[in-house]
């Protein structure tokens, strides 16, 4: 959303004024609030056609109201748009304790809904000894495929923003990433365990033989030395399953994403060290 974006919505009820600033602390954060504003933007209207008095209440009554008025949306559709209501009403609720906060709304898995995919050490070993020997022999293919999926594994970074991610991103003396572009735009540091921020730094040694270098050139290239792509990576990853027969279904098929999964307590500094 543009400067000053969130004050082009129309809000007509009681609450416009605290929903504009409420938009405008999320966006001063670093989030890109574009989409919750326009869920915002709904329950505003709802509120002004249902309480039109000048200084109503924001009540249990009016909340679950607007609640039953979604009641015919899909459950996770429901739940985002009550998760940013909710969110809305914790900030008036500071100002005003009685302003009612709503229970938050759990979405319901649907039934076809894919199961993450939790590796076994042993699957990962074997798919990072896959990628070091991807053809062709002696190019940055190998270590690039590589160092990217060590890199997903070990700190639970999502394949988006691991492809974003530009050389000067990377600060070897602070072992730590900069995620510029991040869950809905909104920035962080990511802190590297030694052997990952090491395994980075092997990358960068033949990742330098390539073109562009500057600092907003991309860390991951693809042999053509442009940004890796994620279609890319996800053509080599399946090959890689096959190559070391990891199974494959429907709905427990493994994924790039489920490597976020298998990061919390997982860090593979053995492996990560072979990647030199």
């Amino acid at each position: 959303m543009a400067p000053g974006g969130a004050l082009m919505l129309s809000l007509n009820s009681f609450l416009a004024g605290a929903i504009r600033r409420f938009i405008e602390l999320r966006r001063l954060s670093g989030t890109d609030y574009h989409r919750q504003a326009l869920l915002l933007a709904a329950c505003d209207r709802f509120v002004a056609a249902h309480a039109p008095g000048e200084e109503p209440q924001l009540s249990r009554q009016l909340l679950e109201a607007y609640q039953q008025r979604l009641s015919a949306l899909a459950p996770r559709t429901r739940a985002n748009r009550m998760c940013v209501v909710r969110q809305r009403c914790r900030y008036l609720a500071a100002r005003d304790p009685c302003v009612f906060v709503p229970e938050p709304v759990r979405a319901i898995p649907s039934p076809g809904a894919h199961v993450p995919y939790l590796y076994t050490p042993e699957e990962v070993q074997a798919l990072l000894a896959g990628a070091a020997i991807l053809p062709p022999p002696g190019s940055l293919r190998p270590r690039t495929i590589a160092t990217v999926l060590g890199l997903l594994y070990s700190t639970g970074l999502r394949i988006g923003e691991a492809l974003a991610l530009n050389l000067g991103d990377f600060y070897p003396g602070e072992q730590r990433l900069f995620i510029a572009a991040g869950k809905f735009h909104k920035a962080r540091w990511l802190p590297l365990a030694p052997s990952v921020c090491q395994a980075l730094q092997r990358y960068l040694q033949h990742r330098f033989a390539f073109t562009p270098q500057g600092l907003q050139a991309p860390l991951f290239v693809n042999l053509r030395g442009h940004r890796l792509h994620p279609c890319n990576i996800n053509q080599d990853f399946h090959r890689l399953l096959a190559h070391c027969g990891i199974a494959q279904d429907q709905h427990a098929s493994p994924r790039l994403q489920d490597f976020r999964h298998n990061s919390e307590s997982r860090i593979i500094p053995s492996r990560l060290s072979m990647l030199g």
